[in-house]
């Protein structure tokens, strides 16, 4: 595995980043890549919720909340 990927939960809020790999399979991935989040799309971590699940994302121009469960199976390639 490339060492620059983060999982997507350790991406510090107001950071960017553009995802690179997805290491879940079946109506989870389809879920995921139904949302926007395909290889190369920038994301950017807005804020977390009081106790840190879910947290907010933007995605392709829109906000979305993703719980902790799934942004494990999500890494990303910080933007600097």
């Amino acid at each position: 595995m490339n060492p620059n990927l983060i999982p997507l939960h350790d991406l510090p809020i107001g950071c960017r980043a553009k995802v690179k790999k997805l290491t879940c399979s079946g109506v989870s991935r389809r879920r995921i890549l139904d949302l926007g989040l395909i290889f190369d799309t920038t994301i950017e971590s807005l804020s977390k919720s009081p106790f840190g699940d879910p947290i907010a994302y933007a995605i392709r121009g829109t906000v979305i909340a993703l719980r902790l469960e799934e942004t494990y199976k999500i890494f990303v390639e910080s933007i600097e």
